[in-house]
């Protein structure tokens, strides 16, 4: 049976591209901001596309963030995907703009201390022992990354009651996190649906997941 996905629609990110990536893998995807779909389904993915600031106002448009924190308190699946990942953190600091995000994680998105920016293009990723993402993917795989903005520090350990969560680590200039398994919440910096066959392999792993 395939597992329904929703890919919400706050006004960012490559929404068609996704959907077309995940029903490529055997998902029965909508694309829509309706709180109770995205509530009630499998599995939901938050795309990301431009700015922090302006991806925020467009998730709390559609309440958005109390949909992320709603499925994550009941154990429901989801996946952000570049800005979609970087909302998740606790800020994001763009032009000397601090933006508040939705708080899943500690950290701080900022510029990426490179000779070009953005980082745009292929590029491996190192992945933990155990990724369930990156399951059957071989070392040296590479993915495709637009972005000029990440998480350079990861914050969160393990402690009493959790597991301390994967993540997955690239380079440009300085390393920055390229993905994080945490529970039901998973993200990638990367654009999977535009990974080629690499790319499906992940998503296929995520709807395993479901």
């Amino acid at each position: 049976m395939s597992r329904r996905v929703v890919v919400l629609d706050y006004g960012s990110g490559n929404l068609r591209s996704a959907e077309r990536a995940l029903a490529r893998v055997g998902a029965d995807v909508t694309v829509t901001a309706d709180f109770d779909a995205a509530l009630d389904a499998d599995g939901l993915v938050v795309p990301g596309v431009g700015a922090f600031a302006a991806c925020m106002e467009g998730l709390k448009g559609v309440r958005g963030d109390q949909i992320v924190g709603r499925r994550l308190s009941g154990g429901r699946p989801v996946l952000g995907i570049c800005v979609g990942m970087q909302i998740l953190f606790e800020k994001g600091v763009e032009h000397g703009v601090h933006t508040e995000g939705c708080g899943e994680w500690p950290g701080t998105v900022e510029r990426l201390d490179a000779p070009v920016l953005p980082h745009m293009g292929w590029n491996t990723v190192t992945a933990p022992e155990g990724s369930v993402l990156f399951r059957g993917l071989e070392e040296g795989t590479r993915f495709y990354f637009v972005h000029s903005y990440g998480v350079r520090d990861w914050r969160l350990e393990a402690g009493d009651g959790f597991r301390e969560p994967l993540v997955t680590w690239a380079e440009h200039g300085v390393p920055f996190v390229a993905a994080v398994e945490n529970g039901p919440l998973m993200a990638t910096q990367f654009h999977p649906e535009k990974s080629g066959d690499a790319g499906a392999v992940l998503l296929s792993n995520w709807l395993s997941t479901l």
